[in-house]
Parts: C-alpha cells; sequence; structure tokens
C-alpha cells in the first residue's frame, strides 16, 4: 500500500469520525458501491442525492483503507483495493449544499469539479490548492463573492460562474492564465478588472445578464475569436479596443441602451452581428462599409426610421431582422442581396410593399423590391452615373458615391481582363481606403494601383487569374488587408515585406507548395488564411517568432507530417489542419480544437 494512504486519527474503516456527527443522512446515501467503483475509474458521480453535506468519506476516498480491505473476503483481479486511482472528477451537482468544506484540499489530483446546481453562499480558501483543477462549474448557486485564492488555479480552463448573486470579481482575476472559458452571467456585476487583459487565451466569454455599463479596453486582449456575449446589461457604448479584434465571428449586444452600431473597422471575419433591443435611431454607410464578412445582421426591436442603400454591401448577408422598427420604405436594391434567405419586416409601418408581398415571405419580398430598381439608364439613388453620349462605358459602372462617401472603389465582378484607366482617373483626389477588384479575369495587377498608396488599407483581387503579385502592389505600404483567394499564385515577393502594417492575408485556393518564406518576415501579421494549395511543408521556429499571427489556416494542403515544435507557438488561437495527408495529429485530437493540437504537438517534442 502507498505510504500516502494513511489512516487518520478518530476515523473509522468507512472514514467517518466516530460520534462526530458527519451527517449519517448524507453518508447514507452514497452507497459504498459507487465509492469502490470511483477507486477504480478516478470519477465518482453523486449528483441528485440531495445531499445537505458531503461525507467526510468522500473528500478521503484516497487517503482511508477501505472498509473491505478489513472484511475476511478473497479478492479477484478486479476488485484489488490497494490499486485505486486517484479521484480526478467528482459531481456534487442538483444537491442541496449550502457550503464546501476546506477538506477539498484532500483531493489533490481533481481536474473536474461540478457543484452546479446547490445553495452554496461561498467557496472554501482550500479550492486554490486544487492545482491540477481544469473544469470548475459552481454555476446556479448564490455565491457572493469569489475567494482570491481561486485565482491560484494556473490550469483552469473552464469556469462556470453563471446564475449566482456577484457584484464583482476580484482583483487577481487575470491570474487564471490558461482559462479558454468563462461564464459571468446572470450576476450583478457592474466592472471588469483591469486585469482581465491578461486573459489572452479566452475563446468564450459570456457577460451577459449583469450591470455592466461600459466594456474595458481590456477585453480586446481576446486575440482569438472570443465572441463575447453582452446581452442584457446597460451598454451605451463599445470601446474602440473592441473594433480591433480581428478575429471576432461573432458579437452578441442585445438588450442594452446603445444609440447606434458600434464601429468595427478591423473586424473582417465578423459573421454575425446581434443588436436587437437597444436604442439605435440610425445606421450610416460608415457603420456598413467594414463588415464585409457579415452573414447575420440582427436590428430587431430599435428606432430605425430606414435603411441605407449601402446595405447592398454585405454581399454575404444571409439573415437580415428588422422587426419592430419605424421603418418606412426599403431601398429597392435590396432585393439583389445574392445570399439573402430570411428577412424579418413585421412591425414596420412600410408603405412601399403591400401587405400581401409581406404575407408571401422573403423571396416574394425580394422579387418585388428588385422588379422596382429602376434601369441602369436612369440615375439611381445611390449615386452612379447615368449614360449619356459623353459617358464612358466602364465609368457607367463606378459608383461615385460609394468613392466618395464610403472612401470604397468597387470593380468586381464585371468580367474585365483589365481595370479601365477611367476607374482610377474616378477616385480623383478622394481618399479611398477599400478597393474590391475580384471577381474580374485580371492576370495582373494594375499598375495604376500605387495612385492609392495614401490611403488604401485594404484590397481583394480574389476570384482572377494572377500567377504573380506586382512591384506596385508593396508600394502600399498602409495596407493592413489583403485578398488573393482564388488565383494561380505560387509564390509572392520579397518585397512584401515592406507591408509594415498587414494584419490578414487571405491565399486561400491558390497553387502554393510551401508558405512563403517572406511572410514569416512580416512581424504584424494576425491573420494567414492558406487553405486549399499545395502546402507541404512549414517553418515552426519561424511562426514562434511571429508573436501576433493567431490565426494560421492549412487546411486542405499536402502537409505529411505537422512538426512538433508547432506546440511551442502558444499566440494561436486558430490553427486549422484538417484535410491533410498526415496520420498524427489523429482526427479525433484535431476535434478538440487549438489548445488540444498545440499541447499534444508539444508532448511530442524530443526531450
Amino acid at each position: 500500500m502507498s505510504g500516502a494512504r494513511r489512516r487518520g486519527a478518530g476515523v473509522s474503516l468507512a472514514g467517518f469520525r466516530r460520534g462526530a456527527g458527519d451527517g449519517e443522512e448524507s453518508a447514507a446515501r452514497v452507497p459504498q458501491g459507487l465509492i469502490r467503483a470511483a477507486r477504480k475509474s478516478g470519477q465518482l458521480n453523486l449528483s441528485g442525492r440531495e445531499l445537505t453535506e458531503v461525507p467526510l468519506h468522500v473528500w478521503r476516498i484516497n487517503l482511508d483503507t477501505p472498509e473491505e480491505a478489513n472484511q475476511n473476503l478473497s479478492f479477484g483481479a478486479a476488485d484489488r483495493w490497494w490499486e485505486q486511482t486517484d479521484l480526478i472528477k467528482l459531481n456534487l451537482a442538483s444537491n442541496k449544499l449550502t457550503c464546501l468544506s476546506e477538506d477539498v484540499r484532500l483531493l489533490p489530483a481533481l481536474t473536474v469539479l461540478d457543484v452546479h446546481d446547490n445553495q452554496l453562499t461561498c467557496l472554501p480558501a482550500a479550492i486554490g490548492s486544487l492545482e491540477n483543477l481544469q473544469k470548475l462549474n459552481v454555476s446556479h448557486n448564490k455565491l457572493k463573492d469569489i475567494p482570491h485564492e481561486l485565482t491560484q488555479l494556473n490550469h483552469l480552463r473552464s469556469l462556470l460562474l453563471e446564475h449566482n448573486e456577484l457584484s464583482h470579481l476580484p482583483d487577481e482575476f487575470g491570474h487564471l492564465v490558461s482559462l479558454e472559458e468563462l461564464d459571468i452571467s446572470n450576476n450583478h456585476i457592474a466592472s471588469i478588472p483591469v486585469s482581465f487583459a491578461s486573459l489572452t487565451s479566452l475563446v468564450r466569454l459570456n457577460l451577459a445578464c449583469n450591470q455592466l455599463r461600459s466594456l474595458p479596453t481590456e477585453i480586446s486582449a481576446m486575440k482569438s475569436k472570443g465572441n463575447p456575449d453582452c446581452t442584457k446589461n446597460y451598454l451605451e457604448t463599445i470601446p474602440p479596443e473592441l473594433a480591433h479584434m480581428a478575429s471576432l465571428e461573432q458579437l452578441y449586444l442585445r438588450r442594452n441602451k446603445l444609440h447606434c452600431l458600434p464601429d468595427l473597422p478591423s473586424c473582417k471575419l465578423l459573421k454575425e452581428l446581434h443588436v436587437g433591443e437597444n436604442q439605435i435611431e440610425v445606421l450610416t454607410a460608415e457603420h456598413l462599409k467594414h463588415l464585409n464578412s457579415l452573414c447575420v445582421l440582427e436590428l430587431r426591436d430599435n428606432k430605425l426610421k430606414s435603411l441605407p442603400d449601402e446595405i447592398t454591401l454585405l454581399q454575404g448577408l444571409e439573415r437580415l431582422d428588422l422587426s419592430n422598427n419605424d421603418i418606412s420604405r426599403l431601398p429597392y436594391k435590396l432585393g439583389n442581396l445574392p445570399q439573402l434567405k430570411f428577412l424579418a419586416l413585421e412591425g414596420n409601418p412600410l408603405r412601399t410593399i403591400r401587405k400581401d408581398v409581406l404575407q408571401k415571405g422573403t423571396q416574394e419580398i425580394l422579387k418585388y423590391l428588385r422588379s422596382k430598381i429602376q434601369d441602369d439608364d436612369e440615375i439611381s439613388s445611390n449615386g452612379e452615373l447615368s449614360v449619356t453620349a459623353m459617358t464612358l462605358p466602364s465609368q457607367s459602372k463606378i459608383n461615385l458615391h460609394a468613392i466618395t462617401a464610403l472612401k470604397v472603389l468597387d470593380y468586381s465582378e464585371k468580367q474585365a481582363a483589365v481595370i479601365p484607366d477611367d476607374v482610377f482617373s474616378a477616385v480623383g483626389s478622394n481618399p479611398v481606403t477599400t478597393v474590391n477588384f475580384s471577381k474580374n479575369h485580371l492576370t495582373e495587377i494594375p499598375e495604376r494601383i500605387v495612385e492609392l498608396k495614401e490611403s488604401v488599407c485594404d484590397i481583394s483581387f480574389g476570384f482572377n487569374k494572377l500567377s504573380s503579385v506586382s512591384l506596385e502592389l508593396c508600394m502600399l505600404q498602409r495596407l493592413t488587408h489583403l485578398d488573393f483567394r482564388n488565383n494561380i499564385l505560387t509564390s509572392l515577393p520579397d518585397e512584401m515585406e515592406t507591408l509594415a502594417r498587414l494584419q490578414i492575408i487571405n491565399l486561400a485556393f491558390n497553387r502554393f507548395k510551401v508558405l512563403p518564406d517572406v511572410l514569416y518576415r512580416i512581424p504584424t501579421l494576425e491573420t494567414i488564411l492558406l487553405a486549399n494549395n499545395q502546402v507541404g511543408s512549414l517553418d515552426p521556429l519561424q511562426i514562434k517568432k511571429m508573436d501576433r499571427l493567431v490565426t494560421l489556416d492549412l487546411q486542405n494542403n499536402d502537409l505529411l507530417q505537422v512538426p512538433p515544435e508547432l506546440g511551442t507557438c502558444i499566440n494561436l488561437r486558430a490553427l486549422l489542419l484538417e484535410g491533410n495527408p498526415f496520420r498524427t495529429p489523429r482526427a479525433a485530437i484535431l476535434a478538440k480544437g487549438t489548445a488540444a493540437v498545440l499541447e499534444y504537438l508539444r508532448s511530442r517534442i524530443p526531450t
């Protein structure tokens, strides 16, 4: 028997203190059969047993000699109690516990502790001694505060605190550096500790149903997708730092006190924006122009009176909820959104669409709107040039309103082999920040692109026939986003390292066989998308030096092996490797997510 397994003074063979009133009733609710099974499996489920306290022999399960050891029984191989396993998972959910004993420290091997749905008013300081704890669920209790000792749990990945009575969090909360999931919804929290800036591993953050009047600037430390849920608070504004969370994919701001849509210029990957039940009165082109990836826009129960023509910039929009606003007319070009499958309009005083059309559903509404669009020959409401005898054909397709008001130069989906000079001439002295030349037949980058170098930040050349990148592009040193997806590129020029502000580059669906060397020399890169190429190797040591890189997509390439050293790239929050021919890591590990993959790779590094 292990020397660590010792008999406590005054403790019976079952682990009870004699005459100590340990709660015979609770003890009786924990059958010895469960205890025996737990010694073998390392897991004990005591949920739903109406326990008012945890019997001492549960806390001492790995310390006391089992009572069956002193019974005159013969043991088979399956019943050798002396080969017991340390308890690693303990489920005490859905009982009637009002407190946890300091004896919890007697279970130092615990990785999972679930005490949700009890009546706990506090947690023991000894919780901080569970150094192996990875998941702690104390939701649906009556906790009023959190012991600062809890912040000593350096390996804690998941902390569920929802539905308690918390009014604040410990200042040391940022010490939980491994935390990936944090749910503090449905409490009374009015402010977030500054130390949140240290929680850079957070992948899921739920702040819903609290009393927050502002979000801390520290929330931007969530470098990964994050997707914070801030539903039902008292937010009136959103900190500008939130706009720099480039990997943000979902943002929940329903039921607050927002008066306008937040500006999110860097959130190029944002797919869902939920801002229903606020006090938003105006939606402008400035709010929409950066949301190129948006699929879901929920604006129900606000005070909108109109929808701008620039809603058509959201070409990927699939769901648009405008229910219960004050909208009296819709822009006819809304009917041209190619992906829109769901449009909710009920509760608006619409005058321009007949009631019978509205009742027929989304597709009929869109069809009706398209039928009302003015001919291209007329001057349309969004400021496009009308075609006259003095107008060149290419000019009739240039949206001057977008150039002047939105700073967007859009000449996409024109089947053009070259970009006409008139397109660049139309820009004039206007400072264009976004250029979209995607879905044409371009074989080279137009030389006149360099004329935009003083202002352009975002360029898309996706879905063309480019086989090389010109040096003119390398002169656009304000670039932060560059999209070359679906071309026939095999390399990038070394001169691209002068793009000292580049944050996101999309090279998916090209013909790269290696990760281009020049990317290693652009330290500002946060996202590299290289899916569906022929990449067969990469340099993990160079990737490790890219300390801002949080997303690396290498899906569907030709990687025969994944270098274990890639596991040391701890800044990575999204490492996508599915669809490659390597054998390890196996699919089951990939399915667990980036943190699990990196941990696996680190375990394979030769020592």
